[in-house]
């Protein structure tokens, strides 16, 4: 029986489709065991990312700490390749330092295979990229594929040719992509040879095959291929370089199946292309409707290229794609038409109001599932974002500002980071917009351990958001008798607003992680009791409680925290607020902890976890096994305590961060982790530390949320 054990890392599922390739395999497989970078090059469509994976997937066991996946076909530029590169081996970094720090890091100790996946944009970044990871990581072995080798020293490249055109495997890969059986001689087999053996072309033919039949595409192609190369694709000349003939001849294939395409279908495919990532009906008829193509034509066109398989049929989540060649096709053809700009703008209208509404939901019932939209749009609102940047700095400033927050949660502080200081500097917007960047560039900062700097934006913030309600109150007052029926503005002459509000949560979020409850106290129960209305009435309101709860705790008040922190989880509860809430069963298992009361306090730690790893937030997950940790330990459960606390260790380096968290915590787990080392026995508890640290951390993870449900 073979080895069924998980493997450590992450790879995305292998295309059933994957045709031959047997010594191909076998090379990149060998190369992978004497070089430290392989590079698999080739033509677009001829199947670099197919091999590549298959080839991941055959040897990700010869590395201890896994096989990991990078797509770059999603970046538009390399401001942002750290970024994605870190997130892609679960690095979710909050460090401080230069964008290397934290990667390099994260690297350094392990055995693992990083595959970097569409580098022929990026080459030289890569090249960079690359070269400093393989120097800080003595047991990182690179495998990338791109259309020119990186040219990097020690770099060992295998060119992948298309399938042999006579041979039985692109006959198959046609077979397998039109479902249909074909003889090997007739129409299918000339259709292999006139496509040269390239997986995409034969892709694009087996989806024409099914609508018309092989001999229709046979003739149709011949009519095309047999034409002067300048005359098979009508497409911008390329002066860069001369492509390749079996390049010319993908083109050309791609070229015929744009000719097949109905005009609303080549209109949409052209429209399309400006997506980076994934996307469902409703952004396509967002940002592609117009003229000819509306509401009403755009879901044929739609199915159309779906059914030409010009773009890929929706996932479970109803999301579609099209492969990089072929967007990179209907880009260009979208730059003739003149729309490219038009487009651009639609797409970055789109995805800044599809921010802004995932804001609004914050605060209820649908938190979870607009940050979970937020998390699967997250390309293309990096992509509206550069945009803004570019044209509209103001409407930067408001898109980064809406989702900086969840971004923040989800582990992508670098990124929330990068965007807010970029819009801060190049936007000149004041008021709302400009407060609410401030605010979640702050609490960006502390979740980095940045407090210098934290506490520079946070008087800003307090600023911003004390001069925007004045004056939105001064000017109400101006006009109130012409605006009778107008709410007035929530915050006022002497009554704060929501902007006030996380101003001070921010302060006071900032006053609890550097040791200072009651300031944290002070500054938020100031506006608290100066504000109108209760914690349910919006998020800035129930985090100023929230901060409220912790200060509490942290001045050992704990039976009034205990309180609080039940009156606002029966709360969340009833809004079906995830984030709070999550945030309370920690306060609660540290406040178990202090009471002593061990059994509450695990209990309190699990549903932490739980909420945690549903939102996806390292940070949260790490904080959280080491509060589990320390309440195992205090109950006397050593074994279990150590297991915990080794699987936290991981996770914390998944952060990029040595352990952290409030001072309190800090001191409890110190105390109780040396009286279990002393109970078990050093070589005991930390042979059971490292197991669990050098294991698969979900698994670790499930292991530490075996035990009672959360206490009432």
């Amino acid at each position: 029986m073979g080895e069924t054990a998980p493997v450590r890392g992450h790879l995305p599922d292998e295309n059933p489709g994957f045709v031959g390739r047997r010594t191909e395999l076998e090379r990149v497989s060998a190369a992978l065991a004497d070089h430290r970078l392989v590079t698999v090059t080739g033509v677009g469509g001829v199947g670099k990312t197919r091999l590549a994976l298959r080839a991941a997937h055959g040897v990700a066991r010869r590395f201890p700490d896994g096989a990991w996946w990078t797509d770059l076909s999603q970046l538009d530029g390399d401001r942002l390749l750290v970024a994605l590169v870190a997130d892609s081996v679960d690095l979710a970094d909050h460090t401080p330092g230069t964008a290397t720090t934290g990667l390099r890091r994260r690297l350094a100790d392990d055995r693992l295979l990083l595959v970097l996946d569409s580098c022929e944009h990026l080459t030289e970044p890569c090249a960079r990229l690359v070269t400093e990871l393989l120097a800080a990581a003595p047991g990182l072995t690179v495998l990338t594929t791109s259309r020119r080798p990186l040219g990097v020293a020690g770099e060992h490249v295998v060119p992948l040719d298309p399938l042999p055109p006579a041979g039985g495997d692109a006959l198959e890969l046609l077979r397998r992509a039109a479902g249909q059986d074909f003889p090997a001689a007739g129409p299918a087999g000339e259709i292999c040879v006139r496509l040269e053996g390239i997986p995409l072309a034969l892709e694009l033919a087996a989806a024409q095959i099914r609508l018309q039949g092989a001999e229709a595409v046979r003739d149709q192609l011949g009519t095309r291929l047999d034409a002067p190369p300048e005359a098979r694709f009508d497409l911008l000349a390329h002066t860069e370089r001369v492509w390749p003939s079996r390049h010319q001849t993908l083109r050309a294939a791609i070229g015929w199946s744009h000719e097949l395409s109905t005009p609303l279908e080549r209109l949409l495919w052209a429209r399309l292309s400006v997506f980076r990532g994934p996307f469902d009906l409703s952004s396509a008829l967002a940002v592609c409707t117009g003229g000819p193509l509306d509401r009403a034509t755009l879901p044929a066109a739609l199915d159309g290229l779906v059914r030409s398989s010009v773009v890929r049929p929706p996932d479970a989540g109803g999301r579609l794609r099209m492969l990089d060649t072929i967007r990179e096709y209907g880009a260009t053809w979208l730059d003739r038409t003149g729309e490219s700009g038009t487009v651009a703008d639609r797409h970055a209208a789109h995805f800044r109001g599809l921010a802004r509404r995932a804001e609004t939901e914050w605060h209820g019932a649908r938190q979870l599932r607009w940050y979970r939209t937020v998390d699967a749009h997250h390309t293309d609102l990096r992509t509206a974002l550069d945009r803004l940047l570019r044209t509209d700095p103001d409407a930067a400033l408001d898109l980064i500002g809406s989702v900086a927050f969840a971004w923040s949660c989800r582990g992508r502080l670098r990124e929330a980071r990068d965007g807010l200081e970029q819009a801060l500097v190049l936007s000149e917007a004041r008021g709302r917009v400009r407060a609410r960047a401030l605010w979640a560039l702050g609490v960006t900062l502390v979740l980095q351990g940045e407090s210098d700097p934290a506490q520079e934006v946070s008087e800003r913030c307090a600023r911003e958001a004390r001069n925007t309600e004045y004056m939105e109150y001064t000017e109400y007052a101006a006009h109130a008798e012409h605006t009778a029926h107008e709410e007035p503005p929530r915050g006022g002459r002497d009554r704060p607003g929501e902007l006030t509000l996380d101003a001070a949560a921010l302060a006071g979020l900032l006053a609890l992680t550097t040791g200072r409850p009651m300031s944290a106290y002070v500054v938020v129960g100031h506006v608290l009791d100066a504000a109108r209305g209760g914690p349910a009435d919006s998020a800035a309101r129930l985090r100023c409680h929230l901060v409220r709860v912790f200060a509490l705790t942290g001045l050992g008040r704990l039976a009034e925290a205990r309180r609080g922190a039940l009156r606002l989880r029966a709360l969340c509860q009833e809004l079906d607020e995830h984030w709070t809430r999550t945030a309370l069963e920690y306060q609660l298992a540290l406040t178990g902890l202090l009471e002593g009361d061990p059994q509450a306090a695990a209990g309190h730690a699990r549903a932490m976890l739980e909420g945690t790893r549903g939102l996806g937030a390292s940070l949260g997950v790490a904080l959280g096994l080491d509060v589990l940790a320390t309440a195992l330990a205090a109950a006397g459960d050593g074994e279990r305590a150590a297991d915990v606390s080794g699987t936290g260790e991981a996770y914390w380096r998944a952060t990029g961060q040595p352990r952290r968290g409030l001072p309190g915590l800090r001191a409890l787990h110190e105390k109780y982790t040396d009286t279990a080392r002393a109970t078990l026995g050093e070589p005991a508890y930390e042979e059971i530390f490292v197991r669990a640290l050098t294991g698969l951390p979900q698994d670790g993870l499930d292991r530490a949320l075996e035990g009672p449900g959360t206490p009432a």
